[in-house]
């Protein structure tokens, strides 16, 4: 029998986020809890469990679990220590084993140690050494660093942006782990790393110039001597060293042909840093054209605030918008998610169907201005739900839904991911019923949004997440990189990895 332990660690931080995550941003899972947790999930442990079911010479052992509920701010130090004690005490307890499968993110970040899977990866080598194979998997929006890649075997990255391939990311490193074991696979990979952060719809697999070039990758991936391959294009909020796009091939001992593809792929990424930026309109012009395609189109007007996308590590309390809007007068039914503890403490003390005066966002992040207003509390909730997509809860805390004359406010005391419409639904609202809604977050399936809205504007708004890279003040990843310097030069050169 083959024991393959599978552990979990997965957080994408905002290091212009303020506030720091704590233990109650992540769900933890104890060995016990880990597998029955993912097994009825589409995350990445559970298709890898799907496809390790498969194998009758396989016997699966569960390890620590840490995944947070939302992105945020820099992991606290106390967070961090209990984390990566709790992973690797849990490795220890295992015995031995034959393989490793972890799941990992790549754009996490704590206070004291910025890059928390090198980290884990190097204390797990210590423990179980050097022949165990390890597998690792990937967002793409995953910061890749050398103790990344020097202590795994291979590593694999999502393929899709939006992410929808969670659970095939899974089943692809489970396929990896078992050829490596099996005596099928000796990985060799290349890794080029490209001064380049990059925001946009060009990044949208399904249709922009950046899914040609993951094209590309999956191409090598799926053919003969090929094993795994990948872009990532790293997270331009987590502020580490490393920050940089990298380009992945590994194959079956073919390091000729993990490099060249590698190097070709990159030049063309390289190519194309231009396309793969946001293009973006002015707050108070962004409003005027939601105020006119509302006079004159009708329809849903989609305001994006990928400045304060929770998803990416912001807080969600951003304000500005509803500001502007309110400002200049617009007049449609509008849908707006704001994270504001105070005020959804005020909203249960009042009760359904009570009216309240009080202050609506910047209760987290001092950038903003708390807004008065006056509303009626039309609904409170335990915010308790799941998510639309992958099935699992998420957890925003005490929420209420506050009715402001033609504005509907959904508040949560803490923040949740806004990449889909959990949060609305939840609480009653279907986005299709609104003259406006402002989603906070850069990207969302086709489907949930831009595929029937009527105007779809990419907003620049202030925030921890802008796609307005140079307004964030970057201090601690390497320079020069595009677009934060001029004149930024590259010739792609890959380094080769192999155990």
């Amino acid at each position: 029998m083959k024991r393959i332990l599978i552990a979990e660690c997965v957080q994408e931080i905002a290091s212009f986020n303020p506030n720091q995550s704590e233990l109650d941003a992540f769900r933890l899972s104890t060995p016990a809890q880990l597998f029955p947790e993912h097994r009825p999930l589409r995350t990445e442990i559970a298709g890898a469990l799907a496809h390790f079911d498969t194998r009758s010479d396989v016997e699966l052992v569960p390890a620590f679990g840490a995944r947070s509920i939302t992105s945020g701010g820099l992991t606290s130090k106390s967070a961090w220590e209990f984390i990566s004690k709790s992973f690797l005490d849990s490795i220890r307890a295992a015995g031995k084993v034959d393989g490793i499968y972890f799941s990992l993110h790549g754009a996490m970040g704590a206070i004291g140690e910025l890059d928390p899977e090198g980290y884990l990866l190097v204390e797990t080598r210590k423990i179980v050494g050097d022949e165990i194979p390890i597998v690792a998997s990937f967002d793409l929006h995953g910061v890749i660093t050398d103790p990344v890649l020097r202590n795994c075997n291979a590593i694999t990255v999502y393929h899709t942006y939006p992410h929808i391939d969670l659970y095939e990311t899974g089943q692809r490193s489970a396929r990896l782990l078992l050829k490596i074991l099996d005596g099928e696979a000796k990985p060799v990979t290349a890794r080029v790393r490209i001064p380049a952060l990059v925001r946009g719809d060009e990044l949208k697999t399904k249709s922009g110039c950046f899914g040609k070039r993951v094209s590309e990758t999956v191409a090598i991936e799926n053919s003969a001597q090929g094993l795994s391959g990948g872009i990532f294009i790293g997270n331009p909020f987590t502020d580490v060293p490393d920050l940089a796009s990298n380009v992945i091939v590994c194959t079956n001992g073919d390091a000729k042909l993990a490099k060249e593809n590698a190097e070709k792929i990159a030049a063309e990424f390289w190519r194309d840093r231009e396309k793969m930026q946001a293009f973006l309109t002015p707050v108070k012009e962004a409003v005027r054209q939601a105020c006119t395609a509302f006079a004159t189109k009708g329809g849903t007007t989609i305001l994006v605030d990928a400045a304060d996308a929770t998803s990416s590590g912001a807080c969600g309390d951003s304000n500005v918008l509803l500001a502007e809007l309110m400002a200049q007068g617009f007049s449609g039914r509008a849908l707006v998610a704001i994270t504001d503890a105070p005020v959804v403490a005020a909203a249960f003390k009042a009760g359904v169907g009570a009216t309240i005066t009080t202050s609506v966002g910047g209760a987290m992040d001092p950038r903003y201005t708390p807004l008065e207003v006056t509303g009626l509390v039309h609904m409170l909730s335990d915010g308790e739900f799941n998510s639309e997509v992958e099935g699992d809860p998420w957890h925003a805390g005490n929420c209420a839904v506050l009715k402001v004359k033609n504005f509907t406010l959904v508040l949560m005391s803490k923040p949740v991911s806004l990449h889909n419409r959990s949060l609305y639904y939840s609480h009653g609202q279907d986005p299709k019923k609104f003259d406006l809604v402002v989603v906070k977050s850069p990207h969302c399936q086709d489907h949930m949004y831009s595929s029937w809205a009527t105007t779809y504007i990419n907003v620049d708004a202030p925030g921890a997440t802008s796609a307005n890279l140079k307004s964030l003040g970057h201090t601690i990843c390497h320079r020069p990189v595009f677009p934060l310097d001029e004149g930024v030069q590259f010739t792609p050169e890959a380094v080769m990895y192999s155990r």
